[in-house]
C-alpha cells in the first residue's frame, strides 16, 4: 500500500501499518475534525484527526523511528471524541487530557490489539503508555512529532506557511539521544514563530474561540438534561450533531442555529461576550550546538520575547465580542 501525505510525501507501508490504518478506531477519525468546533465556522478549517494521526507515523519514519513507535505514533489519537478538545471544555478539564484519561478503554475494547498480535507483537501494554515513545510525545516546550505534524498541518492547510518553508524545516530536523532538535538557531525561530500562529493566531482566532464556546454551551446542557452522554462522543461529529439537532428542545434548537459560518465576533478586550483561557503552550526547541543540545532561548533574543509575549497571552486569554 502506498500511502500519500500533502506535507511528507509518499510512502509504501508495512502490512501492520496498513491493516491498522484500515481499523474501525483509525477509520472513525476521518470524521473528527482536529480543530474541534472550528469547522462549524469555517469550513475551511477541515483538518481531521486522521490526517494528522497518519502524519505523525510518518515522522516518526522520517525520523528513524522503530516500527513500534510509528505504530504508537499512528494510534496516538484514536481516543480523541467527536470535536476533539470541546469535550475537556464541557467537562471543566484544565489538563485538556480526556482522550488521554480514556485511551487504554478505547484501546482494549477494539480489534487493534487482535490485529497487532497476529503480526506478534506481544508486549501489546507497551503501546498504551506514551512515556516509551520520546520521539512521539514530549512534554512543553520541547519538540515531539505530536506537536510538530499538528503545527505544520494546520498552518500549511490554512495558507498561513507555504510548501517550501515546510521542506526547509524538516530537512532541518535532527534527533539526538531520542530527542527531537534543530541544526540551527535561524530553524528554531521560524519554527517559534510557526507555532504561535498556531496556538495564538489560530486557536485563539476569535471565530475558534466563539465556536468552542458555543458548542461547549451545547454539550453542558445536554449532559445536564440528560440529552446524550460521554459515551456518544465516540461517535463522529455529525453523528453527534445529527443526536442534538434530533431534540427537542428550544435552549439546544436556538443555541445550534447560532453557530454557523455566518456569525461575526471580534476581539474587544474592553467589551466582550466571551472570555476563553486554554492551558499554556510554550515552546522552546533544542539547537543542536557544538556544546551539545541547547535550548533556543538560550540562544536567541527573538525566542525569549516570543515566549514572553506568549505567555502573556495565555495568562489573559481572547476576549471575543459577538456582533
Amino acid at each position: 500500500m502506498i500511502i500519500k501525505d500533502r506535507i511528507y510525501g509518499s510512502f509504501e507501508l508495512e502490512s501492520v501499518l496498513i491493516d491498522l490504518i484500515q481499523s474501525k478506531p483509525m477509520q472513525r477519525l476521518k470524521g473528527i475534525h482536529q480543530g474541534g468546533a472550528s469547522y462549524l465556522v469555517n469550513p475551511n478549517w477541515n483538518v481531521t484527526r486522521y490526517e494528522h494521526s497518519v502524519g505523525v507515523m510518518l515522522l516518526i519514519r522520517s525520523l528513524g523511528g522503530s516500527i513500534e513507535e510509528q505504530i504508537a505514533g499512528l494510534l496516538h489519537d484514536i481516543s480523541h471524541t467527536a470535536f476533539s478538545h470541546v469535550v475537556d471544555f464541557a467537562l471543566d478539564n484544565v489538563e485538556e487530557n480526556y482522550h488521554e484519561e480514556i485511551f487504554q478503554e478505547i484501546f482494549y475494547e477494539s480489534e487493534i490489539p487482535a490485529i497487532l498480535r497476529d503480526y506478534e507483537f506481544t508486549n501489546i501494554e507497551m503501546f498504551t503508555d506514551e512515556s516509551n515513545w520520546p520521539l512521539l510525545e514530549q512534554p512543553l516546550p520541547v519538540l515531539c512529532a505530536d506537536r510538530v505534524d499538528y503545527t505544520l498541518r494546520d498552518l500549511y492547510t490554512y495558507g498561513y506557511i507555504t510548501r517550501s518553508e515546510v521542506q526547509i524545516f524538516l530537512s532541518e530536523l535532527i534527533v539526538v539521544d531520542n530527542r527531537i532538535a534543530v541544526k540551527n538557531i535561524k530553524t528554531a525561530e521560524w519554527f517559534v514563530d510557526a507555532y504561535y500562529k498556531e496556538v495564538i493566531d489560530f486557536f485563539l482566532n476569535p471565530y475558534n474561540v466563539y465556536a468552542y464556546d458555543q458548542l461547549t454551551k451545547i454539550l453542558k446542557y445536554a449532559f445536564e438534561n440528560k440529552y446524550m452522554c460521554l459515551k456518544d462522543l465516540q461517535k463522529q461529529d455529525e453523528e453527534v450533531l445529527s443526536i442534538l439537532k434530533e431534540v427537542k428542545d428550544d435552549t439546544i434548537t436556538s443555541l445550534l442555529s447560532k453557530l454557523n459560518q455566518h456569525v461575526r465576533v471580534v476581539e474587544d478586550q474592553s467589551e466582550y461576550d466571551i472570555h476563553l483561557k486554554t492551558k499554556p503552550r510554550i515552546i522552546d526547541p533544542y539547537v543542536l550546538t557544538e556544546k551539545g543540545l541547547q535550548y533556543s532561548s538560550k540562544l536567541s533574543s527573538f525566542v525569549r520575547l516570543k515566549n514572553e509575549k506568549a505567555s502573556y497571552v495565555s495568562n489573559n486569554g481572547m476576549k471575543v465580542k459577538i456582533n
